[in-house]
C-alpha cells in the first residue's frame, strides 16, 4: 500500500473519481481517494486495508469493490452514503489517495495532486463529531484519538 498526499482542485468530483477509475482499471489495482481532514494517521488506512481485505476474503464484504469496502472500513459505517463524506469533495481539497497492488499506478495517480504533506493534518474536531468521541471517552481512556478511529474501524466487523 502507497499513500499519496496533496491538494487537488476538483471542479467535478465524478469526473475526477472517474479519473482514479480509468487509472484503477489501466494497472488493475485499487486507487481511493480520502478528505484528509478525516484521516489520522497511516495506521487509520493500514487497518481498514486489512480489514477490508479480511471481509473479502470471508466473502463478508458490503460494498462489490474493494476501494470502496477500504472506504466502508475506514469511515467505521456500514452505509456507502454516510462513508462517501470521508471522500473528496468539490473544490480545493487535501486529500490522500491509497493506491494498493501495480506500484505503477502511483504515478498517474501522483500527476492528479499538487504535493503537500496531509496525513495527520487531521480536523480534531470534525473527527470527533464523525466517529462520535465525546470528551467523556477521551477523559475516561488513555488512548489517542487516532487508537479511537482505529477502534471504530475495527467495530465494523461487530456491527455486521
Amino acid at each position: 500500500m502507497q499513500l499519496l498526499e496533496g491538494r487537488a482542485t476538483i471542479d467535478d468530483v465524478d469526473a475526477f473519481i472517474a479519473q482514479l477509475g480509468e487509472i484503477e482499471s489501466e494497472y488493475e489495482t485499487t486507487v481511493q481517494a480520502f478528505d484528509a481532514r478525516y484521516v489520522v494517521d497511516r495506521a487509520h488506512l493500514e487497518r481498514a486495508l486489512a480489514l477490508a481485505d479480511r471481509a473479502i476474503e470471508r466473502g463478508a464484504n458490503i460494498a462489490r469493490e474493494r476501494g470502496v469496502e477500504i472506504l466502508l472500513y475506514a469511515a467505521g459505517r456500514r452505509q456507502i452514503d454516510q462513508a462517501l463524506e470521508l471522500g473528496v469533495s468539490e473544490g480545493e481539497t487535501e486529500i490522500v489517495v491509497l493506491v494498493d497492488g501495480d506500484e505503477r499506478a502511483v504515478e498517474p495517480v501522483r500527476s492528479m495532486l499538487e504535493p503537500a504533506a496531509t496525513l495527520g493534518a487531521y480536523d480534531e474536531s470534525r473527527v470527533r463529531s464523525y466517529f462520535d468521541i465525546s470528551d467523556a471517552e477521551i477523559a475516561a481512556t488513555d488512548a489517542t484519538l487516532s487508537d479511537l478511529v482505529r477502534e471504530r474501524v475495527a467495530l465494523l466487523d461487530v456491527e455486521k
